[in-house]
């Protein structure tokens, strides 16, 4: 096992891993742009080192900056959490060459998953279903595409995720300006402004199956998590189990994500994501090779610390239990994000002045907040998850409903009047949604001025 281990991130992730990393007597160390000097992943550290100003390029995405941290720390090895570097190849490589340990997949396969037209050639032949599409390197081909899918379709960057160069084109007149804008920001976002294109299924549900693999081939499921509360394919609530899995249904997609991680090589945790049609049918989408923002509630259904097992993985310990794991009961998500749900969910960076977790039987909060914590403009907007489980899914909608009414979090707008909105609408509580809910249901908190 691993004695100090440097955390390449910030905030809510940051914090979540060095907590699991002393509760297996590891070391932690952090690192912090300028912005966040004194935030509490700094503080909840072993060491804390400076890497640069606010900007992102300059400091969590520094990847020589990060690599000179966790040397001159005396690091073993180096776990990114999510977002910033924890899907980049590259800095995987950087790791390997300065003899970190990187706890997640190797580059190869981190590569090859990250060129999401490479990972369907792979998960085709590992027997996984696939969206009908194609990819393509110009509109004249991406139209030819459409044609051959039929409309609507979507564009998708090859390279990255998190909603960037995508665009729904409904008919073949929207074509070209969509595919020049998606390439355009596909290149800003990620380097790379090759796009590939996918029939667009509607009404389609977002489902992800979590899964951890050891290096001797040893392969745990943890079922699905449900996430089609979303909002420019950003996801606002998730749970697990999904309603609309049954166990049949359940035990294919299982089945299905461990072939494919057998047969790619894939080693640590990784997310493999669907859509579901109204008939039943499941497709592959995009596998994440890496920790997901929502993953609490598969540990609350599944009783297993993802975190702790990654870092257990890259130590090179086999998995304890393999197959698919037990599971029990029901578990809601709710990102509470500072935005401004009055304003199309604009970013609503500023000093919270009061926050006051809510707590009792079967209540989560993951969060890097306090009183005073400012939510800078240069990083993600999320300032706390709150995660509850019950027996039932009815049962934990409304724990989850009362441990929203009791958050308090003042001096920003966020997302948690929109959420208690949605828990109570009858289309979520009955489970019969999909990816359009929030397109398609007026909510009032949106409509307040």
């Amino acid at each position: 096992m691993f004695s100090r281990v440097l955390v390449a991130n910030r905030g809510e992730v940051a914090v979540r891993v060095i907590r699991a990393l002393h509760e297996l007597g590891i070391e932690a160390v952090a690192v912090y742009s300028t912005a966040d000097a004194g935030a509490l992943h700094t503080r909840l550290a072993d060491q804390a080192v400076c890497i640069g100003p606010p900007a992102a390029a300059d400091s969590y995405l520094n990847m020589p900056s990060v690599v000179a941290a966790a040397q001159t720390t005396g690091c073993e090895a180096v776990h990114p959490g999510w977002g910033f570097l924890a899907e980049n190849p590259a800095f995987v490589r950087a790791c390997d060459d300065n003899e970190l340990v990187f706890i997640g997949p190797t580059a190869d396969v981190m590569a090859r998953m990250g060129d999401k037209a490479q990972a369907k050639v792979e998960l085709a032949a590992a027997g996984v279903p696939l969206v009908p599409g194609a990819e393509t390197a110009s509109a004249p081909q991406a139209r030819a595409a459409a044609n051959d899918a039929g409309y609507p379709v979507l564009l998708k960057a090859r390279a990255g995720g998190g909603g960037k160069g995508m665009r729904l084109v409904e008919t073949p007149d929207e074509l070209d300006d969509a595919y020049a804008r998606a390439s355009a920001e596909a290149l800003a976002a990620f380097g790379d402004g090759r796009l590939y294109l996918e029939q667009a299924i509607a009404p389609a549900r977002h489902i992800e199956v979590q899964v951890l693999c050891d290096a001797d081939g040893g392969i745990l499921t943890l079922g699905e998590r449900e996430c089609s509360i979303q909002r420019r394919h950003q996801k606002l609530i998730e749970e697990s189990p999904s309603p609309a899995v049954d166990e049949s249904l359940r035990a294919r997609m299982e089945d299905g994500v461990a072939r494919a991680c057998l047969r790619i090589g894939y080693v640590n945790a990784g997310t493999l994501e669907f859509l579901l049609d109204a008939n039943g049918s499941f497709y592959f989408i995009e596998l994440n090779a890496r920790l997901q923002v929502e993953h609490p509630v598969s540990e609350l259904v599944t009783g297993v610390d993802i975190v702790r097992e990654q870092v257990r993985i890259a130590s090179g310990s086999p998995l304890a239990v393999t197959g698919r794991a037990p599971r029990r009961g029901h578990a809601i998500e709710v990102r509470i994000n500072a935005e401004d749900p009055a304003r199309g969910f604009a970013p609503a960076p500023g000093v919270v002045e009061c926050f006051r977790p809510p707590l009792g039987p079967g209540v989560r909060v993951d969060t890097h907040v306090e009183d005073g914590t400012v939510i800078p403009p240069h990083y993600d907007s999320l300032a706390a998850k709150v995660i509850v489980w019950d027996e039932t899914r009815p049962s934990a909608i409304e724990r989850c409903r009362r441990a929203l009414s009791e958050l308090e979090l003042r001096g920003i707008p966020t997302t948690r009047e929109a959420a208690l909105e949605i828990l109570a609408n009858e289309s979520f509580r009955s489970g019969s949604y999909s990816t359009r809910f929030l397109d398609e249901t007026p909510l009032e908190a949106v409509m307040q001025p």
